[in-house]
């Protein structure tokens, strides 16, 4: 009831503005873009009469196939406007930090709840994607909000990315009900998957290359450290050196997998993304600058030695859940 609630307030306050700007969090993923784009897809379907704008400052190569986004508006539009932002947890992520000169601002959010902010916020972290709430959404205000095929296609990509492909636990019957009614909208999922799974030679000849230089710690965290040159050497974008992580996720007795990615020439900082099975991991990308799901997490270090003391810090964790479980594969 308390969600149907919020969902009813923002369905309102949307109403009641004339200029909604739309925002997600930087270097965005497959439900970032897919949540936002979808979002505005409703919006412009819904109330044409209403200037709908998405605006943010990096892009995603992995999502290019889902078409291009809007130009930079003047900064004299925002005060007026209404602000949603989509998939940022804290408001230090957001991509695009004008939103923050919005007139009022709308969070709608799957993560932690860790620093709350927005006048709205509608936080369910127990959904599997914030495209999952955009599609509950659009589905509980469907005698007023109008979806077609190119927006159900956004919002079902994000759902599957952000799920697993719904292999994750936060995938529930809802989640699976709601992906039916986008594939209603008559999907092509075939050219859908293929411009998500499909890889390019050398993305191949990288993960041969990850398999034969990963390294597993003595409790079972696989690690892999993708450095500058190894991008360079291997023709990879961010998108495809962040999404190495998915190569480590299927080796029996590991249940925490690290990948540490290098920022661009000049940047220090270097990308963490954690994911595990059973064993939270959110907790300690917290005490990285990061955060996230139970078992799916970001985080930043700015050294190797950091890099080190993570690793130590997972390999402890993963030692004493160990102990204290069992069944874990």
């Amino acid at each position: 009831m308390k969600n149907y609630e919020l969902m009813k307030s923002i369905i309102e306050k949307i109403k009641s503005y004339q200029r909604i700007i739309i925002f997600r969090h930087y270097r965005p993923d497959g439900d970032a873009v897919g949540s936002t784009k979808g979002l505005q897809r409703i919006l412009q379907l819904s109330f044409p009469e209403k200037e709908i704008y998405l605006q943010n400052s990096d892009y995603c190569d992995y999502m290019a196939f889902l078409g291009k986004e809007d130009e930079p508006i003047d900064e004299s539009l925002y005060e007026s406007a209404l602000g949603i932002v989509v998939d940022t947890g804290t408001a230090d992520r957001a991509s695009n930090k004008k939103f923050s000169l919005c007139r009022e601002i709308i969070k709608i959010d799957h993560h932690i709840d860790i620093k709350p902010y927005g006048d709205i916020s509608w936080v369910e972290e127990e959904r599997s994607s914030s495209c999952e709430m955009i599609a509950k959404f659009y589905e509980a205000f469907r005698d007023e909000l109008v979806l077609d095929k190119e927006g159900a296609t956004y919002i079902y990509t994000g759902m599957v990315t952000d799920s697993g492909r719904f292999r994750y636990r936060s995938v529930s019957g809802d989640t699976l009900r709601l992906a039916g009614m986008l594939l209603d909208f008559g999907i092509d999922t075939d050219r859908l998957y293929a411009n998500l799974y499909l890889d390019e030679y050398n993305a191949l000849k990288f993960k041969a290359y990850v398999y034969n230089n990963m390294k597993m710690t003595d409790n079972g965290v696989v690690y892999i450290y993708v450095d500058r040159r190894m991008q360079k050497r291997f023709g990879l974008t961010s998108e495809q050196a962040s999404n190495v992580i998915s190569s480590l996720d299927s080796i029996r007795g590991s249940l925490i997998w690290l990948a540490f990615i290098d920022g661009k020439k000049g940047d220090d900082a270097i990308r963490v993304r954690l994911r595990s099975r059973f064993v939270t991991v959110n907790t300690l990308a917290e005490k990285y600058s990061g955060g996230g799901h139970d078992c799916a997490a970001g985080a930043t270090v700015y050294s190797k030695k950091e890099m080190k003391a993570l690793i130590a810090e997972a390999d402890a964790r993963l030692a004493k859940y160990k102990s204290e479980n069992e069944g874990w594969l």
